[in-house]
């Protein structure tokens, strides 16, 4: 099969989602609000419960953690510096559904980023979401269409092809 040459079947960086929960103590939230800005420099949003949970103490609508989406450019300098705080190694179960998924214990692992006393010791969690060229013509509110699935789903190898050729990331052994 001669897919290797097809502008349209290479993989891309979509977005990059940053986030970072704090339970049910409203006071981190500014510091991880704070973090995020200081990470991203774009203004971080508060997320909410969806359900109510009583074994977590959580009820609907309460606020539970900050995240920012990035795309472009921005997007791929964060997920670069993300991945060099885990050393480049990506797990493959944190790879499904076109997307990536890992976690970074504390943010002082991110190269350029300092302690902070006022922030305090946080981690958070990376999503980098793939997508593939012709995604729009399914998306669209005009003239919309479907996409084979064999077009929309990327496979885990592909993700892992673009990480260790754009990033030079590699598996975790």
């Amino acid at each position: 099969m001669a897919a290797d040459n097809n502008a349209m079947r290479e993989v891309r960086l979509d977005k990059v989602v940053l986030n970072i929960g704090i339970g049910n103590n409203d006071q981190l939230l500014p510091n991880a609000k704070a973090l995020l800005k200081k990470l991203t420099g774009n203004d971080a949003v508060a997320t909410t419960a969806r359900k109510r949970d009583p074994t977590l103490k959580l009820r609907k609508g309460q606020t539970i953690g900050a995240m920012v989406t990035l795309r472009g450019e921005k997007a791929a300098d964060i997920l670069r510096k993300t991945l060099d705080a885990k050393n480049n190694a990506i797990r493959m179960n944190g790879i499904a559904n076109n997307s990536l998924n890992f976690g970074i214990h504390e943010y002082i692992d991110i190269s350029g980023l300092k302690y902070d006393h006022k922030i305090g010791m946080m981690g958070m969690n990376v999503n980098a979401s793939f997508r593939r060229m012709g995604r729009r013509v399914e998306l669209r509110k005009r003239r919309r269409a479907r996409i084979a699935r064999v077009h929309r789903d990327i496979a885990p190898e592909e993700i892992l092809g673009y990480l260790e050729k754009n990033f030079n990331a590699k598996m975790e052994e």
